[in-house]
C-alpha cells in the first residue's frame, strides 16, 4: 500500500481485459471516524489484509461503476460488517451481491466531512466519482486513464489508436459510453468545478499534479 496523503492510500495490481495489459489501483480512504473506505477492491491476499486492517476498519466498500465490481464479493466476505455501495444496474449483473446501496452520487453520512460525490450522468458507466477536499485528490475507477506507455506490444498499439499513448486522457472506444453527451457534458463541469490537483485512478499512473487541467483537457471532446 502506498500512503499518497494523509488517511490516503492507493494499491497497484495487474489486470487484463480483453488480453489488454491496463492494471487497476484500489484506493483506501480512512474517515474522520477512524474507519475505512475501500474504493474500486482488488483481489484481497491475506498481505494486503493485513495492511489495510492496520490502519482501521472497514466499514464501507464500493463499486463505483458497472465494470469495477470483480472482487467486492471477496472483501463483503472478509468485512461482513461493511456496507457495499455498487453502481446503479451492477445488482443486475452480480446477483451474487448482497448490496446494501445503490451510488446515484448521493453522499453517505459517514464519509460526507471527507468526501463529496458526483454521478456520472449521460453514460452506460454509472461511475460515481469522489473527491477527496483535504487532499485535494479525485478518486475515479474509467473517468480517465493515464499510461506512459506499455512494454506489451497490443496493448501499446490499443494506447497509440485510443488517443492516449503517453497522455492523460480517455480512449476513443471508451467514448462510445457516453450516451448522452449534454448529460454527460454537465457532470463533468460539475466534478471540473472541484478544487482538485491529484487524480487517483484504476488504470495507468496516478496523476500527482496539473490533475485539473488533465481531466479538463481529456473531455474537451465532449459538447454538450
Amino acid at each position: 500500500m502506498e500512503n499518497i496523503a494523509t488517511d490516503l492510500w492507493a494499491v497497484a495490481a495487474p489486470q487484463s481485459f480483453l488480453g489488454l495489459h491496463v492494471g487497476t489501483h484500489m484506493t483506501v480512504v480512512r474517515l474522520q471516524d477512524g474507519s475505512l473506505m475501500v474504493h474500486s477492491p482488488i483481489a484481497l491476499t491475506p498481505s494486503l489484509k493485513l495492511k489495510v486492517d492496520a490502519i482501521g476498519p472497514v466499514r464501507h466498500i464500493v463499486a463505483p461503476n458497472v465494470y469495477h465490481h470483480l472482487y467486492a464479493g471477496e472483501w463483503q466476505d472478509a468485512y461482513p460488517g461493511a456496507l457495499l455501495h455498487a453502481a446503479v444496474g451492477l445488482s443486475k449483473r452480480r446477483r451474487d451481491l448482497a448490496i446494501d446501496r445503490e451510488l446515484r452520487g448521493e453522499t453517505h453520512p459517514d464519509w460526507a466531512a471527507d468526501l463529496e460525490t458526483s454521478y456520472l450522468d449521460g453514460t452506460m458507466l454509472n461511475e460515481t466519482v469522489f473527491f477527496h477536499r483535504r487532499s485535494r485528490s479525485l478518486v475515479v475507477a474509467d473517468v480517465i486513464e493515464n499510461f506512459e506507455t506499455s512494454p506489451h506490444w497490443p496493448t501499446r498499439i490499443y494506447l497509440k489508436l485510443g488517443g492516449i499513448h503517453g497522455t492523460p486522457g480517455l480512449s476513443r472506444p471508451l467514448r462510445l459510453v457516453f450516451r448522452d453527451k449534454k448529460r454527460a457534458r454537465r457532470s463533468i463541469d460539475e466534478i471540473l468545478s472541484w478544487d482538485f490537483e491529484r487524480i487517483l485512478l484504476a488504470h495507468g499512473d496516478i496523476i500527482e499534479t496539473g490533475g485539473h487541467d488533465a481531466l479538463r483537457d481529456a473531455y474537451t471532446w465532449l459538447k454538450g
